[in-house]
């Protein structure tokens, strides 16, 4: 006996043979070529996408914001007595941070003043003292003419028989021992000369040595207050009041945040077509997407990160796999958006390096072009000298009356 068709199950076979084809149907085999056809097309799209566009692109996120830090340290031993600024304050260049116990410094300054006047007042009598050369030189002459006429007289009185012989030679001891000390004499005045001949109480060398300790000590005394060798914000400070510091202790540290650079890391075959001067499009974590930053690539790095490690890979131990190296490249930023969107150092970024110009020399063939740092304030070491030279010229006019 057969059993009884459910209408709603053959309605519902029917429907699932419309909709999926049997194999090799015209309606499936349709479909699969516009799959296959959707799928080639977007291939070819991307093709040339990648050989209009992409291409001519490289880019990467392991990239970071570097910069200089400035270590301060003292150039002499001391004691902390003044402290004027705290981390993350800006500072400008010549802005003092550090003060030292000038105590010291003083006395060395004292003693060194002391040390110059004595000095003029010694050689002062080393000129005083070629008068009375010359003045000794003179009598020595005389006496050396008087001894030589009565060795003379006597000779002449001989034959007679009014002189004796020994007389004579007496006269003839007298004249040597006149040539004698006339030869002393004059040695004796040109020792002096060798001293003084040439010079002037001002620049004699003993004078200039003595005048160059106190300009010593002026320095000296002068470098107990530290100033900012560069414009930027403070970092890194570790020096206490009271602390006892020696010559390079680091103080702190300054970061000049208006020439930080950024070091995208590309792989090697990432530099084929890198060249100086290629513009780059930069964007920073910090900001988003919505702050782009404009670079130029200025160099590249020596080697690689893991040839500069404290510990580089031993690959010819034979325990060797490779492994792509990354190298970095230097990026200039613009200022202008550097000084509207600040950075700092160590942030992450994302870097676009545009390809398209080939007319630069290829990475790390010129030399950077970022601008030096500001050195020391040229004003106080001129300060300091000029007035070295004022107290210098006072103590020597003061000693030369």
């Amino acid at each position: 006996m057969n059993a009884p068709v459910n209408p709603s199950t053959n309605a519902q076979a029917g429907a699932q043979a419309a909709t999926n084809p049997a194999p090799g149907s015209p309606k499936r085999k349709k479909t699969m070529l516009l799959i296959g056809a959707v799928f080639a097309a977007v291939a070819v799209l991307y093709g040339l996408y990648w050989a209009f566009v992409l291409r001519f692109y490289e880019d990467t996120d392991n990239a970071y914001v570097q910069g200089n830090v400035v270590q301060v340290t003292p150039q002499i031993a001391g004691t902390v007595a003044k402290i004027y600024v705290e981390d993350t304050n800006m500072v400008k260049a010549g802005q003092p941070l550090v003060s030292l116990d000038t105590a010291d410094a003083d006395v060395a300054l004292a003693q060194a003043e002391a040390q110059l006047a004595q000095t003029v007042r010694e050689v002062r009598t080393l000129y005083a003292s070629q008068a009375q050369a010359s003045a000794t030189v003179a009598q020595r002459e005389a006496e050396l003419e008087r001894t030589k006429d009565d060795l003379n007289r006597r000779k002449s009185l001989a034959g007679s028989g009014a002189v004796s012989s020994e007389e004579i030679r007496h006269a003839e001891a007298a004249v040597n021992a006149a040539q004698a000390a006339l030869n002393a004499a004059r040695e004796q005045l040109a020792s002096g000369r060798a001293l003084t001949e040439g010079t002037t109480v001002a620049n004699h060398p003993n004078v200039k040595r003595a005048a160059a300790r106190v300009q010593e000590a002026l320095l000296a005394q002068s470098r107990a207050t530290l100033y900012a060798p560069v414009s930027g914000e403070v970092a890194k400070r570790n020096v206490q009041i009271g602390q006892r510091i020696n010559p390079g202790t680091p103080l702190m540290a300054i970061v000049p945040l208006d020439q930080v650079w950024v070091d995208a890391n590309f792989k090697e075959p990432q530099l084929r077509e890198m060249r100086v001067g290629q513009p780059v499009t930069l964007t920073a974590d910090l900001y988003g997407s919505s702050v782009r930053y404009d670079g130029k690539v200025v160099g590249m790095g020596a080697g690689t990160g893991s040839a500069f490690a404290l510990l580089p890979a031993q690959n010819a131990t034979g325990n060797w796999i490779k492994v792509v190296q990354r190298v970095p490249v230097r990026i200039a930023l613009d200022p202008k958006q550097l000084a509207k969107h600040p950075l700092r150092i160590g942030l992450s970024m994302h870097a676009v390096v545009d390809l398209h110009n080939q007319d630069g020399p290829l990475v790390g063939e010129t030399a950077s072009s970022t601008q030096p740092l500001a050195a020391v304030p040229a004003a106080t070491g001129n300060d300091v000298e000029e007035k070295g030279k004022k107290l210098i010229d006072t103590i020597i006019a003061a000693n030369l009356k």
